[in-house]
């Protein structure tokens, strides 16, 4: 049975998670799928809209499945992984680029993968039970699918924040930051379809959005710019002194994370700032997700988070101070003939 529903009604091209009991957690033959319905529908005149959403109320889309990557990595198959973020970052590319409105429609958890998805369409819809983030640190990995191209667009040092920490955005915080461009409350949804499919026309998403919810990420802009300014090392620190709720968060999140995924994220963020399109951000993503299983955290991460479930990783760094600036370069450096080409 298909993880993925795509057909055309109306004027849309429709494009539907259908996994739900997974969290729609995006397995390979997913990204192969959207891929290939925005493919036959980029030259297709009856189409005039895609429209992206997903089945069940918990989550738009939670991430990828990452357990199929780690088996075979366990068995020193790090290729089937390379090939999957290969294949899923030529689809987030095609997602950004793509020539006709996108609108996706992200309820629940909207998280790494999912953000891949949704996060790089035109017309980007939450409403009252979106929650997104970029939790990568938290396995060993480090903000992908372009994520980092969102996260170095956001105010300020939110990106920062949001990279490292994995900390995650109501629907407000979301719109703030740059991952979400509406609110809607989801009751509305199957109307807003409805007439997208009739009528073709992206601009009435807009004329549907209402005010979203505050952003409590807006109203603690100015400390968060004060503590995520400067090395890593620099950023830990000043977390660890602080005695707001938004420091000592930050500081059991980043303590918590793979210290080199933090230090490596917080370098990709900075480098993406002078990226000019989510395809530049995508090749120097894969730089490290290429390294991630032989050299990085990943497959570690993934055990304590998602195997065994102990959360208790062992990192091959103690802490961000001791992560060697070398260590980072490595897992940054160019690819060469293995380099992402999209």
């Amino acid at each position: 049975m298909s993880e993925v529903s795509t057909r055309i009604i109306g004027k849309a091209g429709r494009i539907t998670l259908t996994r739900p009991k997974a969290l729609n957690a995006l397995s390979y033959q997913m990204c192969l799928d959207i891929e290939a319905a925005l493919d036959a529908w980029r030259d297709d005149d009856t189409v005039e809209i895609v429209v992206i959403d997903a089945e069940g109320d918990k989550a738009f889309c939670a991430g990828g499945d990452i357990q199929a990557m780690y088996e075979h990595g366990l068995k020193g198959d790090y290729d089937y992984g390379r090939t999957f973020w290969r294949d899923e970052y030529r689809m987030n590319a095609k997602i950004a680029e793509y020539p006709k409105p996108i609108v996706a429609l992200m309820q629940g958890f909207v998280m790494g993968g999912g953000v891949g998805v949704g996060g790089h369409a035109g017309i980007r819809v939450v409403c009252e039970t979106s929650q997104v983030a970029m939790p990568e640190t938290g396995i060993g990995l480090a903000p992908d699918v372009g994520g980092t191209y969102l996260l170095s667009r956001a105010p300020g040092k939110l990106g920062e924040y949001l990279g490292a920490t994995s900390l995650r955005m109501n629907a407000g915080d979301a719109i703030h930051a740059g991952f979400a461009d509406h609110y809607i409350e989801r009751e509305y949804w199957l109307d807003l379809v409805s007439e997208l499919e009739e009528t073709g026309n992206a601009g009435l998403v807009a004329t549907m959005a209402t005010t979203p919810p505050e952003s409590p990420l807006a109203r603690a802009q100015t400390e968060i710019d004060r503590l995520f300014d400067g090395t890593p090392a620099d950023i830990a620190a000043k977390c660890d002194a602080g005695d707001s709720e938004i420091a000592r968060a930050s500081a059991k999140a980043i303590r918590r994370a793979s210290p080199l995924s933090v230090c490596c994220t917080l370098a990709n963020i900075t480098r993406a700032r002078n990226a000019e399109s989510v395809r530049q951000v995508l090749a120097y993503e894969f730089e490290f997700t290429y390294r991630a299983m032989e050299h990085g955290d990943f497959l570690e991460g993934v055990r304590a988070q998602i195997i065994d479930k102990d959360r208790n990783p062992t990192w091959r760094h103690a802490s961000i101070e001791e992560v060697p600036e070398e260590d980072i370069a490595r897992m940054r450096a160019p690819l060469g003939d293995e380099a992402l080409s999209i």
